[in-house]
């Protein structure tokens, strides 16, 4: 495969403690993630509460993914996406062994 040419869901990490993130690109205003889950979760009590906008797909797996706001956990599988707007605080409370995210951070907020 030539080396500009990236599969995300080639060479997935064996499981670990900690979600493999792989910056994939970056330049102002906008970071794009490869995120592979193997099972964690976000610590009890914890929420996220970023100053951008993120947009996260699940290319494989499935996850569980809270908003603070929100009763609920929202199911998200392979082929789902949902944008989390700046400041709106969420959780990931659980996740398939693997689960493989894209997540694009962008905003004007956002620092690379």
């Amino acid at each position: 495969m030539p080396a500009d040419i990236i599969h995300l869901l080639a060479d997935l990490p064996s499981c670990g403690t900690d979600e493999d993130v792989s910056v994939l690109l970056t330049v102002p205003g906008l970071r794009v993630e490869r995120i592979v889950s193997t099972g964690q979760a976000s610590p009890p009590g914890f929420h996220y509460d970023q100053p951008h906008a993120e947009w996260v797909v699940v290319l494989a797996g499935s996850a569980d993914l809270r908003f603070a706001d929100e009763a609920e956990s929202r199911r998200l599988a392979a082929g789902d996406a949902v944008l989390i707007a700046p400041h709106r605080r969420h959780r990931v409370d659980w996740t398939d062994s693997p689960t493989v995210w894209l997540a694009i951070h962008f905003g004007p907020e956002l620092r690379v």
